[in-house]
């Protein structure tokens, strides 16, 4: 296993990310996170790789993939965060940190999204706080890793 490499996992419509709902998204890309992602990861030491899928089965194929391979994993899980128990239980069979991320605060929104999945399975949770939460995020794997 590598200890400096963290899963980024994005999950569906957050390819839409720039021109979806940028009232409530903002305005920047997925690519525009995954960059500053990426920095904040190498000034900690941390190699970060990317997935983003609109494909439940996908994302857990790649939970599953970094099993014995990354240290850590930082998942925006979208819409899947409220109901896909497959993503929840991937994640429980992963050894390393797990940090939830959203770039809304889903407990501020409709009250469908108040009940997270994966939250059971985190370390912790990142919301609310837009494209810092990227790094926020990134920055938190590294210190649950760095111990």
């Amino acid at each position: 296993m590598s200890d400096r490499t963290v899963l980024l996992l994005s999950g569906p419509n957050l390819n839409l990310l720039g021109e979806r709902e940028p009232e409530v998204y903002g305005s920047a890309t997925l690519d525009d996170h995954v960059v500053g992602a990426t920095a904040a990861a190498a000034a900690r030491g941390i190699d970060l790789e990317h997935i983003q899928s609109n494909h439940e089965g996908e994302l857990v194929d790649a939970i599953h993939a970094a099993r014995g391979r990354c240290a850590g994993i930082v998942v925006n899980p979208g819409a899947f965060t409220h109901y896909a128990w497959a993503i929840h239980d991937a994640l429980a069979a992963f050894d390393g940190p797990v940090v939830e991320l959203h770039l809304s605060n889903p407990a501020a929104r409709e009250p469908w999204r108040h009940t997270s999945v994966v939250a059971p399975v985190a370390a912790g949770t990142i919301a609310g706080f837009g494209a810092a939460g990227y790094r926020m995020a990134v920055d938190a794997v590294a210190d649950l890793l760095d111990g």
